[in-house]
């Protein structure tokens, strides 16, 4: 399996415009290393965090060149493995963030990860390791690695991780998939702008799907389907992913919009993923279950 390394390319805002750094076949998997959000420049806690290089944050490896995708499709991102290093790094800071009107000055602190756990003083994280940047290239101009969209970037999702599989809908040819900014643990809303920040490495396997489209992404784990939006406002977020969803299910069952409705305020759940970056993020969670009972498959195009 061939490794994409940090030294391959990396961008800092996905763009259409962006030059590829690896081209592959639709099925493809291939290992994605990263630098955490900080390009690796938090090491101790002897850093002075105003000294380090701030247009150099939220770096993501590639863009990959997927052949056959083309406007319109879906590209289809299985998350076979998540591997991160051995110490974290969080940080706070004047304005940053829900508490940043509170906080005075810049402070990191360095997290090691011992026996798969976060060791915040004498406080054992379990981990939940996560990929907080991950998307294509979007259909206009460029979007910063910061901020969430339609095209994915900086979700902020803790719900991809191993065994999850993401939709996102195909604006360029190539779709243009990059990646970065994992977390060992990251709690929704990542109230602080920052999660256990980590360098890392991703095994992923891509594939085009065909006669299939899609407004906004989607994931889905063993226990659920979810649809993700991000918006300038939670209120905004909720609307659009609610309406995603309810739409989507009543084009692919015999449910009428009122039925699903109904369905959906009885089972289906609104999260919240991130109030902390230009835009927020929240996912609507629809149990598996219920789907499995509807013999209902919210994605159904072909593989291309």
């Amino acid at each position: 399996m061939e490794t994409l390394t940090c030294e391959s390319g990396i961008i800092y805002e996905f763009n259409k415009m962006n030059s590829y750094t690896k081209k592959v076949e639709s099925g493809s998997t291939l290992r994605i290393e990263t630098y955490d959000c900080f390009k690796n420049q938090i090491q101790s806690k002897e850093t002075v965090i105003e000294e380090i290089d701030w247009n150099e944050i939220n770096p993501a490896t590639g863009p990959i060149y997927v052949e056959g995708a083309v406007p319109g499709d879906i590209l289809k991102v299985k998350i076979e493995k998540i591997e991160i290093g051995n110490q974290g790094v969080m940080v706070v800071g004047p304005n940053l963030g829900v508490m940043g009107h509170r906080i005075e000055k810049m402070s990191a602190k360095i997290l090691p990860i011992v026996d798969d756990k976060i060791i915040f003083n004498e406080i054992k994280i379990p981990l939940n390791k996560m990929i907080g940047v991950i998307g294509v290239a979007p259909a206009g101009e460029g979007v910063n690695c910061g901020t969430p969209g339609a095209h994915g970037g900086n979700m902020d999702n803790k719900m991809i991780t191993e065994g999850s599989t993401l939709y996102f809908p195909v604006f360029t040819e190539g779709a243009l998939f990059s990646l970065g900014d994992f977390h060992a643990a990251m709690g929704d809303g990542e109230v602080s702008v920052s999660g256990v920040e980590v360098p890392g490495a991703a095994t992923v396997t891509l594939e085009v799907i065909k006669g299939e489209t899609l407004n906004h992404p989607m994931l889905e784990n063993d226990e659920v389907f979810t649809q993700i939006v991000s918006a300038p406002t939670l209120d905004e977020a909720t609307k659009i992913a609610t309406e995603e969803m309810i739409h989507r299910i009543v084009e692919k069952s015999t449910l009428s919009i009122e039925e699903t409705t109904m369905l959906m305020s009885a089972i289906g759940q609104i999260e919240i993923c991130q109030i902390v970056d230009p835009l927020m993020t929240v996912r609507f969670v629809v149990p598996k279950w219920i789907l499995q009972q509807m013999n209902l498959h919210l994605i159904e195009g072909e593989i291309g």
